[in-house]
């Protein structure tokens, strides 16, 4: 009988296991995507709008009809859908066996896939906004993917927080708090962004609300590839079932 090799009988003593390369990745994707979100629209945009206010202004006005920052991070915008995607396809991918964070995989994936349906239906520029006009089609549609977005990261939020233990739960919960309450005081501001009127901390509030998210975004990919390479598995809310697999034979 053959004698196993010294570090496989270490590997084996203190349960430790080599993660997929893929799926290190992929769940990397998840870091830069929030990396790549906060240097596009915070200092590239910054180099680019001459006149733009952080503290006032909403950040759909970099992407506004004539913006000098629309083409920029429009492309920008679908590298980090694509980011998005991939990180998804990650999260599921570590998630075997643990519905929750593979349900939280596929709305990553349905985030990312709704990216693209903004460009059609940009916001309209302050300039061009006429006071008592009806809203135009663009901005309405706007307001509804805005919706739909803030649902998808409530969602995933909540699935991917079942996966694991106390205190992810609870800052996923504090996440989704403040998501909820700034997202409700920003449409405290849209009438008076359809009536041409000034929107003093508008942009300071909304940040607040996307800062939320792509720093759980970051610390959701940060926590898993961490887990990955740890001798304990993380425990769901079933009873101990691992969401990250003992071995690198994942589902492709």
């Amino acid at each position: 009988m053959s004698t196993p090799a010294p570090h496989t009988s270490q590997a084996r003593r203190d349960g430790s296991h080599r993660p997929s390369t893929a799926s290190t990745v992929l769940l990397a994707c998840g870091v830069v995507s929030s990396l790549l979100y906060v240097v596009a629209h915070e200092i590239l945009a910054a180099a680019l709008y001459d006149g733009y206010s952080r503290f006032d202004q909403a950040i759909s006005e970099l992407t506004s009809v004539g913006a000098p920052t629309r083409a920029p991070l429009t492309a920008v915008g679908f590298v980090y859908d694509v980011l998005i995607v991939a990180f998804g396809i990650g999260v599921w991918r570590t998630g075997r066996g643990v519905r929750p964070l593979r349900i939280a995989g596929v709305l990553l994936v349905a985030y990312g896939f709704v990216g693209p349906l903004w460009l059609p239906f940009p916001m309209t520029g302050r300039e061009d906004i006429e006071a008592g006009a009806a809203m135009p089609l663009a901005d309405t549609m706007h307001l509804v993917l805005s919706a739909v977005t803030v649902s998808l990261w409530c969602a995933m939020i909540g699935f991917a927080a079942a996966a694991f233990g106390t205190w992810f739960r609870v800052y996923s919960a504090v996440t989704v708090a403040t998501i909820l309450a700034f997202g409700a005081w920003t449409g405290r501001y849209v009438p008076a962004v359809a009536a041409a009127e000034p929107t003093p901390g508008m942009g300071a509030v909304e940040r607040v609300m996307f800062g939320a998210f792509v720093l759980w975004v970051a610390v959701l990919a940060v926590v898993l590839l961490v887990r990955r390479t740890r001798p304990a598995s993380l425990r769901g809310a079933s009873g101990g079932r691992r969401a990250v697999a003992p071995s690198e034979g994942e589902p492709s």
